[in-house]
């Protein structure tokens, strides 16, 4: 039984969720990304050249939000948008020079992120908890 709102877990996702946001927000400023925009650079740093349809489906992005964002990316440099030669509706994504340069630099960021996040779980918690938040996806 829920006793006040502090014992929500919506609430307590949503707060959690705040944090690690305004960390990361922190942390990508200098680089001029978001964090939608880092993870589709890392969805393409694990399987480059995939069709936009294909990436928001993978991030669960819907078609307006992802393109606005790819858009965003392609105009700052980070991506590139190609017509697919397969099927000439579709557009393919790479890659830009300026991502393969800030690849591990922006892993780091991440990697800290994710450690701040979790400092104050032993091993075992961290590990829970990760595989908790899988499973409630």
């Amino acid at each position: 039984m829920i006793k006040t709102y502090e014992d929500c877990i919506c609430f307590l996702f949503a707060k959690a969720n705040q944090k690690a946001q305004a960390l990361l927000k922190q942390t990508l400023k200098p680089y001029g990304l978001t964090a939608v925009q880092i993870l589709i650079l890392e969805a393409l740093w694990e399987d480059e050249g995939i069709t936009a349809g294909e990436l928001g489906k993978r991030l669960v992005l819907d078609n307006a939000t992802l393109s606005g964002v790819l858009d965003r990316l392609a105009a700052s440099g980070w991506l590139t948008k190609e017509t697919d030669t397969a099927d000439k509706r579709a557009l393919k994504i790479f890659l830009s020079p300026k991502a393969r340069q800030h690849k591990n630099a922006l892993f780091q960021i991440r990697e800290n992120v994710n450690t701040h996040m979790l400092n104050s779980l032993s091993i075992e918690e961290q590990l829970l908890f990760k595989r908790l938040l899988k499973e409630m996806r």
